[in-house]
């Protein structure tokens, strides 16, 4: 049988469960007596109940109001989507993005105690991250909540009254151990200082874990459509998954079933928001074959090695590196199709050609990108970016985005040539042909040059012919 749930309601009130001792220079608590007044009393759902939600009426009968984008986080009030309140939820969808099925399966293996509520005693961030103005201004961030990793500072009295409440933003630090650091250490390009760079080519770099938090009214701001209609369209996309879409109207926040996005900080994470202080900052999303596995068809972990070698030669000079990684696999076309382009570039007259890089994608997808950008600079504005001095990208796409929200970029940088692996020429020349920022590096790719650029032969098909 499941372990029996923590009673949030039993614990003493100085319980070390839900007391959180504050990070500096945040902003006093409201007394208790306000506090106990304002905060509303939670309702226990009941898990061996069902609740269909495809009427207007069944889900968040009497949802806690919540203002997007209020500076104050106790008017704002927090982000409630957890089973154990489903007649108070303010949103859409489910924690932890496509796990949350995983835990479904636990549920189901009678693994998890669907009742249980997590003991967030020990979970509090290890540095500090805010507040920012950009904090409170939705057209800077509506697809994460700034608050998210605050649940314990901000929202612990809410939780000894027995809210269920969960972080959506995790903050820590580690070591990061690549060969490529080992490689320049041993090239001279780096030199170990002990303090952001070991001997061993081992960095240390903080970094926080986001969820995805959409207010869908910027949400369809940015897409440039109405929420109505953005509504309509997840909900037909998803086979009808989230029928509150459609039916709850007035409940604006929505967590999708989507992966989130992590952030790598070398250097000072305080100095981020001083404009004086140098920062170089890659905005990089998810190739799994050339990022984890070496593949040399893309520039992916060439890109993303070299970025992380000028965030740690930044760091070491008294500046600040950060590398924002998004779980946006395949353009966010999901490793299947990317695959499926893969052989279709191969397999097409004539082989793997630059002429016809993005026309590919078109052919099995529908569609080049389904990344657009438009949510990317967010994060940016989580961690207080006001001003990039170095970014590392070549993509116009990333940079148009990142201005358009008020951030300043100095200075682009392009992968160096000699970093990008033969097959992947076929990549580079398309993307600069059609725009992507050239930079000193890639002068003169003509449509001549786009033309004879061609990728080696895999002779996919010769054991069928033989």
């Amino acid at each position: 049988m499941p372990p029996a749930a923590r009673d949030p309601e039993a614990m003493e009130p100085d319980s070390p469960d839900v007391v959180f001792k504050p990070l500096e220079e945040r902003p006093a608590k409201k007394a208790k007596k306000e506090e106990d007044k304002s905060i509303p009393e939670p309702e226990v759902s009941e898990n061996s109940h069902i609740t269909l939600t495809s009427h207007p009426d069944a889900f968040g009968v009497n949802p806690v109001p919540i203002s997007w984008g209020h500076p104050d986080p106790q008017v704002r009030a927090p982000v409630i989507c957890t089973v154990r309140h489903a007649a108070q939820r303010n949103a859409i969808g489910a924690h932890q993005g496509s796990y949350c099925i995983y835990t479904g399966l636990a549920v189901a293996a009678g693994k998890l105690n669907p009742d249980y509520v997590p003991n967030l005693k020990l979970t509090s961030p290890v540095m500090k991250i805010g507040p920012y103005p950009s904090w409170s201004d939705p057209k800077k961030i509506g697809s994460i909540d700034p608050y998210g990793h605050m649940t314990t500072e901000y929202y612990g009295d809410w939780l000894k009254k027995g809210w269920d409440i969960r972080p959506t933003i995790a903050v820590t630090k580690a070591h990061i151990d690549l060969p490529e650091c080992r490689e320049a250490i041993a090239a001279g390009r780096l030199k170990p200082d002990g303090k952001i760079l070991m001997p061993s080519g081992q960095s240390i770099v903080s970094k926080a874990a986001i969820e995805p938090v959409w207010y869908l009214p910027e949400i369809a701001r940015r897409f440039e459509t109405t929420e109505s209609n953005l509504r309509q369209s997840i909900f037909r996309m998803t086979n009808g998954m989230y029928p509150e879409l459609i039916t709850r109207p007035d409940i604006k926040i929505f967590l999708p079933p989507i992966g989130g996005l992590t952030v790598y900080i070398w250097g000072d994470p305080d100095t981020i928001p001083d404009e004086d202080i140098e920062l170089t900052c890659r905005v990089h999303d998810e190739c799994n074959g050339s990022d984890v596995f070496g593949s040399d068809i893309c520039t992916c972990r060439p890109y993303l090695t070299h970025a992380i070698e000028e965030c740690i030669r930044t760091a070491q000079k008294g500046g600040c590196g950060v590398f924002i990684y998004y779980r946006k696999e395949g353009r966010s076309l999901g490793e299947v199709t990317k695959y499926l382009v893969y052989n279709t570039r191969k397999r097409q007259e004539g082989g793997d050609s630059a002429e016809r890089y993005f026309s590919c994608t078109e052919q099995v997808a529908g569609v080049q990108d389904t990344r657009f950008q438009a949510l990317m600079p967010d994060p940016l504005h989580f961690i207080g970016v006001t001003k990039i001095h170095n970014f590392i990208s070549m993509s116009d796409m990333k940079y148009n985005a990142i201005i358009n929200t008020g951030i300043k970029i100095v200075n682009r940088i392009e992968i160096p040539q000699e970093l990008v692996p033969a097959d992947a020429q076929v990549e580079i020349t398309a993307k600069v042909f059609h725009g992507y920022n050239a930079g000193k590096a890639y002068q003169g790719i003509d449509a001549a040059e786009l033309k004879k650029t061609k990728g080696r032969e895999y002779d996919y098909d010769e054991k069928e012919k033989e």
